[in-house]
């Protein structure tokens, strides 16, 4: 299973992934910041058709009707985008924070192979050295 996802992990273009990893927080700070802008649509009541009204009386009481429920749904599907563009922030920063630690862990890990090659010339010096001696 670590097999697979290794070849996974293997094909990703980390470098794009690094590279594009601030303009991605960017735009979703962005997205944020005009979606927590936009204001409320205004909730209006309404009242149920009453009995003895005209035709056109009743339309107009059932177009308000259907106008009240359209406005709370529009409010609704309001909340539902910004709790969706909060998590897309959320998500673009844990994104920002996880590249940064990949990039922090290949830099480490280059270091920690340059170590090694010096050792091992150091330790392949030192055994043509006492070898020969």
């Amino acid at each position: 299973m670590a097999i697979g996802w290794l070849s996974v992990l293997k094909l990703v273009p980390w470098g794009d992934v690094i590279s594009n990893a601030p303009r991605i927080a960017d735009e979703a700070k962005r997205l944020w910041s005009g979606v927590a802008k936009k204001p409320m649509p205004p909730q209006h009541s309404h009242s149920k058709a009453q009995v003895g009204l005209s035709p056109v009386a009743q339309s107009i009481v059932e177009l308000e009707a259907e106008l009240g429920e359209a406005l709370a749904e529009i409010s609704r599907l309001h909340h539902q985008m910004l709790e969706s563009s909060e998590l897309i922030k959320a998500l673009a920063d844990q994104n920002t924070q996880l590249i940064k630690r990949v990039e922090e862990t290949r830099t480490r890990v280059l270091w920690l192979a340059g170590l090694v090659a010096v050792i091992g010339v150091a330790v392949t010096i030192n055994l043509i050295v006492t070898l020969a001696g």
